[in-house]
Parts: structure tokens; C-alpha cells; sequence
């Protein structure tokens, strides 16, 4: 079971890899296959759950935070928090419930929902 966490991630930023030259939308439409997401409608929600408060996020309006990591190229990531795998899963439960994650973590519980996580996540993985 542990081996299926370590893949899916590795499949899931190789496969967006190997379309990066297939147009600009190709990682957005992977992201959203992995997630069930929409990416347009994650940006946004991103914006409007003032997550640029604490991160640097392309294509979201005034997101320059710098309390929290950059978003940046989030897509090529391996690991959430910096110790759980990057699965679209992962990302979800994250997104909603970090504390429940990691209990001293300074990433907020913004009262994002399991569904607008979903098109959040699609977004984060559209970064690459």
C-alpha cells in the first residue's frame, strides 16, 4: 500500500511532464483528471480563500505571501508539508484539515470544503 503513495505522485508529475509541450493547458487538464477538479475555478477559489495572504501563487491576484512555502511549480512537488505524499488525496485532505495532518502546523483551517478542495488541488497541480 505505502508503494501506491510513492508512485502515484512520481506517475502523476511525470505524465505532466511529458505533455509540457503539448500546450499550455496540458498540465491543467491532468490536474483535473488526478483531482476531478476545475483548475480555472481552483485559481479562483484560491484567490478568494486569501491564500495569497502566505504564498506566492502564479496567477492569482496580490498572492505574495511569504509566511507560508511558495507555490510555485507545486505540480513537481513530491511531498505536502513537507512529509506527505503529494497525491491528489492527500492534497484534498490537506487543503480542508491540516491540523488534523499535522496538528501544529501554521497552515490555517480556511473552511474550504472536500469539493472546493478538489478544484483548489487541480489548480496547485496546473503549476508546474
Amino acid at each position: 500500500m505505502k508503494a501506491k503513495a510513492w508512485i502515484a505522485p512520481s506517475l502523476l508529475a511525470a505524465a505532466i511532464l511529458g505533455l509540457s509541450g503539448c500546450g499550455e493547458n496540458a498540465a491543467a487538464v491532468l490536474g483535473e483528471q488526478a483531482t476531478g477538479g476545475d483548475a480555472q475555478l481552483g485559481r479562483k477559489l484560491t484567490f478568494r480563500h486569501d491564500c495569497g495572504s502566505c504564498h506566492i501563487i502564479p496567477g492569482v491576484a496580490a498572492a505574495n505571501g511569504t509566511v507560508g512555502p511558495t507555490l510555485e511549480r507545486f505540480g513537481r512537488r513530491g511531498y505536502i508539508a513537507g512529509a506527505l505524499p503529494n497525491t491528489p488525496e492527500n492534497l484534498v485532505e490537506w487543503i480542508v484539515e491540516p491540523h488534523r495532518i499535522r496538528p501544529n502546523s501554521g497552515m490555517p483551517d480556511l473552511g474550504v470544503s472536500p469539493d472546493q478542495a478538489r478544484h483548489m488541488a487541480a489548480y496547485l497541480y496546473s503549476l508546474q
